[in-house]
C-alpha cells in the first residue's frame, strides 16, 4: 500500500493565486463536474472541504485540478478542532497545508469548533465555551494554522444547541476578539446565525447588527431542518439538506446591506440535488449581490 504524506501531494502541480470574486459560490460534489464543465457553468467559485483531498492522487484530485483550471477555489476545513484542548495535529494540519499549496485558493476558512480529545476523533463540530481561557487556546490555535499556512484563514461562526453556563461573554466578543488577537478574518455563516438564534430564542437581527461585519470576507448560505426539543419547543438543526428558508434570504439581505457585495456559498452537503437546483440558489444569491453591488456605487439609487 502507498503511504501518502504531505511532500508527495506536494509534489503535484501548483497554481498561481486566484482571487475570490464577489459572487455566488458552491460546495463542489463529485457527481456534478462533469456537468459543470461541459456546461461551463456561470458560477463565482467552487469551495471544497480540506479533508476530501488528503490523499496524494486519484479522481478527487483529477477533478478538483480541472475545476481549478476554470474557476476560483475557496478550501474550507472540517477537522482542524480550532477549538480543541489539545495542540492542533500535526500531521492534519501538513495535509492540510499541501492542499492549500497545491490548489492556491482565493480564501481558506475553519469552523469554530473542536473534534478531537486525546486519540479520539469525532465525526461532529462540537461547541466552545465563551471564555477567556478558550478564547486565548483558540487564538493560539489560529495562529499556528496561520503561520504554519503562511496566510490568513477565516473562521466560521457556529450554529449551537446549548449554551454553556460557565461562558463570561457573548459569541459576537468571542468572534471578535478571536479576529483582533490572531489576525485572522471571519467567514459569517447566515443560516447558523438564523438557527441558533431560533434554539435560544434570540433576535437574528441584533446580532447581526452587533457583529463585527467588517472583518467577513466570506458569507455562508445553507437550508435546516425543523424538530422540536424534549419540551416540545421548536428546534432547528444545520442539515445543509435543503433549499434556504425565506428567513435565511431576509437576513442574507441584511447583511448584504451592510457588508456591500461578498462572496457567498451555497451549502448543500446532505440529500444533494441536481446540479439546476444548486445553480438556482446561486443565481439568486447573485441577484442579491448585484443588487448591492449597484447600492454601492450608487447609495441613493433608492433600490431595496
Amino acid at each position: 500500500m502507498q503511504t501518502i504524506t504531505a511532500s508527495s501531494i506536494l509534489a503535484e502541480a501548483i497554481f498561481e493565486p486566484s482571487p475570490i470574486p464577489a459572487r455566488a459560490g458552491i460546495g463542489l460534489k463529485a457527481q456534478h463536474v462533469a456537468e459543470i464543465l461541459e456546461t461551463k457553468a456561470d458560477i463565482g467559485f467552487f469551495e471544497v472541504h480540506a479533508e476530501n483531498y488528503m490523499g496524494a492522487g486519484g479522481m478527487p484530485h483529477a477533478q478538483l485540478t480541472k475545476i481549478r483550471e476554470n474557476y476560483a477555489l475557496s478550501v474550507h476545513g472540517v477537522g482542524m478542532s480550532i477549538g480543541g484542548e489539545n495542540d492542533i495535529d500535526k500531521d492534519h494540519l501538513a495535509r492540510f497545508k499541501a492542499v492549500v499549496h497545491r490548489y492556491e485558493p482565493g480564501m481558506v476558512s475553519e469552523h469554530l469548533a473542536w473534534s478531537t480529545h486525546d486519540d479520539i476523533f469525532y465525526n461532529d463540530l462540537l461547541p466552545v465555551p465563551y471564555t477567556e481561557k478558550a478564547l486565548k487556546r483558540v487564538v493560539e490555535h489560529v495562529q499556528v494554522v496561520q503561520e504554519a499556512l503562511g496566510r490568513q484563514i477565516l473562521i466560521e461562526n457556529p450554529s449551537t444547541y446549548v449554551v454553556f453556563e460557565q461562558s463570561t461573554m457573548s459569541e459576537v466578543d468571542f468572534m471578535a476578539q478571536i479576529a483582533k488577537q490572531s489576525g485572522c478574518g471571519l467567514l459569517f455563516d447566515v443560516n447558523n446565525v438564523f438557527v441558533s438564534a431560533v434554539n435560544h430564542e434570540t433576535s437574528p437581527t441584533e446580532y447581526i447588527e452587533s457583529y463585527p461585519l467588517h472583518l467577513v470576507q466570506e458569507l455562508h448560505l445553507g437550508g435546516h431542518a425543523e424538530d422540536k426539543d424534549d419540551a416540545g419547543r421548536r428546534l432547528l438543526i444545520d442539515a445543509h439538506d435543503r433549499e434556504i428558508a425565506d428567513d435565511v434570504w431576509g437576513l442574507y439581505k441584511l447583511v448584504l446591506s451592510k457588508t456591500g457585495p461578498l462572496p457567498s456559498l451555497i451549502e448543500w452537503d446532505n440529500d444533494v440535488p441536481q446540479w439546476p437546483v444548486l445553480a438556482g440558489e446561486a443565481r439568486l444569491a447573485d441577484e442579491l449581490i448585484g443588487r448591492n453591488s449597484i447600492q454601492s456605487i450608487n447609495p441613493s439609487s433608492g433600490l431595496h
